[in-house]
Protein backbone atom coordinates (compact mmCIF):
# COMPACT_ATOMS: atom_id res chain seq x y z
CA UNK A 1 0.00 0.00 0.00
CA UNK A 2 1.17 3.64 -0.55
CA UNK A 3 0.01 6.47 1.57
CA UNK A 4 -2.96 7.83 -0.56
CA UNK A 5 -4.88 7.00 -4.16
CA UNK A 6 -2.74 8.65 -6.29
CA UNK A 7 0.20 7.46 -5.54
CA UNK A 8 -0.60 3.61 -5.00
CA UNK A 9 -2.44 4.24 -8.54
CA UNK A 10 0.94 6.12 -10.42
CA UNK A 11 3.29 2.79 -7.98
CA UNK A 12 0.73 0.55 -9.90
CA UNK A 13 1.40 1.65 -13.28
CA UNK A 14 4.76 1.77 -12.83
CA UNK A 15 5.63 -1.66 -11.43
CA UNK A 16 3.12 -2.72 -13.84
CA UNK A 17 5.71 -1.33 -16.74
CA UNK A 18 8.54 -3.62 -14.93
CA UNK A 19 6.57 -6.30 -14.93
CA UNK A 20 5.60 -6.06 -18.89
CA UNK A 21 9.65 -5.60 -19.34
CA UNK A 22 10.12 -9.13 -16.88
CA UNK A 23 7.89 -10.94 -19.08
CA UNK A 24 9.56 -9.49 -21.87
CA UNK A 25 12.70 -10.77 -21.09
CA UNK A 26 11.88 -14.10 -20.40
CA UNK A 27 14.19 -16.92 -21.65
CA UNK A 28 13.63 -19.84 -20.21
CA UNK A 29 9.56 -20.97 -19.29
CA UNK A 30 10.20 -21.97 -15.83
CA UNK A 31 11.10 -18.24 -14.95
CA UNK A 32 7.64 -16.87 -16.10
CA UNK A 33 5.84 -17.26 -12.64
CA UNK A 34 8.56 -14.99 -10.95
CA UNK A 35 8.81 -12.54 -14.14
CA UNK A 36 5.00 -11.88 -14.04
CA UNK A 37 5.01 -11.37 -10.15
CA UNK A 38 5.78 -7.09 -10.52
CA UNK A 39 2.32 -7.08 -12.87
CA UNK A 40 0.58 -8.69 -9.72
CA UNK A 41 2.31 -6.37 -7.40
CA UNK A 42 1.08 -3.34 -9.67
CA UNK A 43 -2.55 -4.71 -10.10
CA UNK A 44 -2.68 -5.17 -6.44
CA UNK A 45 -1.48 -1.78 -5.64
CA UNK A 46 -4.23 -0.11 -8.33
CA UNK A 47 -6.85 -2.22 -6.52
CA UNK A 48 -5.58 -0.43 -3.77
CA UNK A 49 -6.25 3.04 -5.47
CA UNK A 50 -9.61 1.15 -5.31
CA UNK A 51 -9.94 0.94 -1.95
CA UNK A 52 -8.64 4.66 -1.27
CA UNK A 53 -11.72 5.65 -3.62
CA UNK A 54 -13.98 4.01 -1.84
CA UNK A 55 -13.16 5.29 1.52
CA UNK A 56 -12.22 2.04 2.95
CA UNK A 57 -15.18 -0.46 3.72
CA UNK A 58 -15.68 -4.25 2.80
CA UNK A 59 -16.59 -3.74 -0.77
CA UNK A 60 -15.22 -5.66 -3.91
CA UNK A 61 -11.96 -3.94 -3.99
CA UNK A 62 -10.93 -4.40 0.10
CA UNK A 63 -11.90 -8.18 -0.95
CA UNK A 64 -9.56 -8.22 -4.16
CA UNK A 65 -6.91 -6.74 -2.24
CA UNK A 66 -7.21 -9.30 0.79
CA UNK A 67 -6.93 -12.27 -2.29
CA UNK A 68 -3.91 -11.23 -3.96
CA UNK A 69 -2.44 -10.33 -0.63
CA UNK A 70 -3.31 -13.29 1.83
CA UNK A 71 -3.58 -16.76 -0.17
CA UNK A 72 -2.14 -15.70 -3.76
CA UNK A 73 1.13 -14.99 -2.68
CA UNK A 74 2.43 -17.50 -0.08
CA UNK A 75 1.26 -19.74 -3.31
CA UNK A 76 2.61 -17.68 -6.13
CA UNK A 77 6.09 -16.95 -4.66
CA UNK A 78 7.35 -20.74 -3.47
CA UNK A 79 5.80 -21.73 -6.71
CA UNK A 80 7.59 -19.79 -8.72
CA UNK A 81 11.00 -20.33 -7.26
CA UNK A 82 10.43 -23.99 -7.40
CA UNK A 83 9.63 -23.87 -11.36
CA UNK A 84 12.88 -21.42 -11.92
CA UNK A 85 14.82 -23.87 -9.85
CA UNK A 86 17.55 -26.32 -11.39
CA UNK A 87 15.99 -29.77 -11.25
CA UNK A 88 18.82 -30.57 -7.95
CA UNK A 89 17.19 -28.07 -5.92
CA UNK A 90 13.72 -28.38 -6.13
CA UNK A 91 13.37 -31.21 -3.17
CA UNK A 92 13.87 -28.40 -0.89
CA UNK A 93 12.59 -25.27 -2.10
CA UNK A 94 9.10 -28.07 -2.17
CA UNK A 95 9.09 -27.43 1.67
CA UNK A 96 8.16 -23.64 1.53
CA UNK A 97 5.44 -24.43 -1.51
CA UNK A 98 3.78 -27.05 0.98
CA UNK A 99 3.88 -24.26 3.76
CA UNK A 100 2.49 -22.15 1.39
CA UNK A 101 -0.36 -24.01 0.18
CA UNK A 102 -1.90 -25.29 3.69
CA UNK A 103 -1.34 -21.31 4.33
CA UNK A 104 -3.16 -20.04 1.47
CA UNK A 105 -5.92 -22.78 2.03
CA UNK A 106 -6.36 -21.42 5.85
CA UNK A 107 -6.24 -17.93 4.51
CA UNK A 108 -8.47 -18.43 1.29
CA UNK A 109 -11.17 -19.92 4.19
CA UNK A 110 -11.30 -17.38 5.92
CA UNK A 111 -11.87 -14.78 3.31
CA UNK A 112 -14.27 -17.09 1.86
CA UNK A 113 -16.26 -17.32 5.44
CA UNK A 114 -15.38 -13.99 7.43
CA UNK A 115 -15.32 -10.71 6.02
CA UNK A 116 -12.41 -8.15 5.28
CA UNK A 117 -12.60 -4.37 5.98
CA UNK A 118 -10.11 -1.52 5.23
CA UNK A 119 -10.72 1.35 7.22
CA UNK A 120 -8.58 5.12 5.78
CA UNK A 121 -6.17 6.24 9.04
CA UNK A 122 -4.59 9.00 8.01
CA UNK A 123 -1.62 8.40 4.97
CA UNK A 124 -2.23 4.67 5.50
CA UNK A 125 -5.42 2.18 5.24
CA UNK A 126 -5.52 -0.64 8.05
CA UNK A 127 -7.38 -3.93 6.86
CA UNK A 128 -9.25 -6.53 9.19
CA UNK A 129 -9.83 -10.19 8.92
CA UNK A 130 -10.97 -12.12 11.66
CA UNK A 131 -7.11 -14.32 11.42
CA UNK A 132 -7.15 -17.29 14.51
CA UNK A 133 -3.57 -18.50 15.36
CA UNK A 134 -2.27 -14.86 13.88
CA UNK A 135 1.22 -16.09 14.55
CA UNK A 136 1.16 -19.35 13.11
CA UNK A 137 -0.38 -18.00 10.02
CA UNK A 138 2.24 -15.55 10.17
CA UNK A 139 5.20 -17.67 10.54
CA UNK A 140 3.91 -20.20 7.77
CA UNK A 141 3.37 -16.86 5.51
CA UNK A 142 6.79 -15.65 5.55
CA UNK A 143 8.42 -19.12 5.16
CA UNK A 144 6.76 -19.79 2.24
CA UNK A 145 7.26 -16.19 0.83
CA UNK A 146 10.76 -14.90 1.86
CA UNK A 147 12.20 -18.64 2.98
CA UNK A 148 11.65 -19.76 -0.81
CA UNK A 149 13.81 -17.04 -1.95
CA UNK A 150 16.28 -17.11 0.74
CA UNK A 151 16.42 -21.40 -0.24
CA UNK A 152 17.11 -20.52 -4.00
CA UNK A 153 20.81 -20.81 -5.06
CA UNK A 154 20.60 -17.77 -7.43
CA UNK A 155 22.40 -15.14 -5.14
CA UNK A 156 20.04 -12.28 -6.72
CA UNK A 157 16.95 -14.04 -5.99
CA UNK A 158 18.39 -14.94 -1.98
CA UNK A 159 19.18 -10.81 -2.04
CA UNK A 160 15.56 -10.18 -2.80
CA UNK A 161 14.62 -12.88 -0.14
CA UNK A 162 16.62 -10.76 2.51
CA UNK A 163 15.61 -7.16 1.55
CA UNK A 164 11.76 -8.26 1.18
CA UNK A 165 12.45 -9.43 4.56
CA UNK A 166 13.75 -6.25 6.02
CA UNK A 167 11.78 -4.14 4.04
CA UNK A 168 8.56 -5.64 5.12
CA UNK A 169 9.50 -5.38 8.82
CA UNK A 170 10.56 -1.70 8.57
CA UNK A 171 6.89 -1.38 6.47
CA UNK A 172 4.96 -3.11 9.05
CA UNK A 173 6.67 -0.67 11.92
CA UNK A 174 5.67 2.34 9.78
CA UNK A 175 2.49 1.27 9.22
CA UNK A 176 2.26 0.60 13.18
CA UNK A 177 2.45 3.76 14.08
CA UNK A 178 -0.13 5.30 11.36
CA UNK A 179 2.46 7.56 10.04
CA UNK A 180 3.02 6.86 6.60
CA UNK A 181 2.60 3.40 4.02
CA UNK A 182 5.41 2.35 2.26
CA UNK A 183 4.73 -1.01 0.72
CA UNK A 184 4.56 0.42 -3.06
CA UNK A 185 8.33 1.42 -2.35
CA UNK A 186 9.50 -2.24 -1.10
CA UNK A 187 7.15 -3.52 -4.05
CA UNK A 188 8.71 -1.62 -6.61
CA UNK A 189 12.71 -2.69 -5.30
CA UNK A 190 11.63 -6.12 -5.65
CA UNK A 191 10.45 -5.46 -9.21
CA UNK A 192 13.74 -3.87 -10.33
CA UNK A 193 15.66 -6.93 -8.41
CA UNK A 194 12.94 -9.21 -10.50
CA UNK A 195 14.08 -7.32 -13.95
CA UNK A 196 17.70 -7.35 -13.14
CA UNK A 197 17.47 -11.20 -12.09
CA UNK A 198 15.54 -12.33 -15.45
CA UNK A 199 17.86 -10.46 -17.24
CA UNK A 200 21.36 -12.12 -15.76
CA UNK A 201 19.53 -15.41 -16.34
CA UNK A 202 21.34 -17.24 -19.43
CA UNK A 203 19.21 -18.98 -22.11
CA UNK A 204 18.72 -22.49 -22.12
CA UNK A 205 20.91 -24.38 -25.06
CA UNK A 206 19.97 -27.65 -26.12
CA UNK A 207 22.48 -30.10 -26.68
CA UNK A 208 22.24 -31.77 -30.31
CA UNK A 209 20.87 -35.47 -30.52
CA UNK A 210 23.62 -37.74 -30.94
CA UNK A 211 23.31 -40.19 -33.98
Amino acid sequence: MCWSATADLWAGLGIGAVGVACLASVRRPGDALLAALPLLLGAHQIVEAAVWRAGGGAGTATLAWAVIALPLLPLWVPAGALAAARPADRPRLSAPLAVGTVTAAFLAYRLATRPVTAEVRGHTLGYAVDLPYAPLVLAGYLAATVGALLLARDRLLRLLGLVTGAGAAVCALLWSTEFLSTWCALAAVASLLLLVWIRRRPTVTHRPLSS
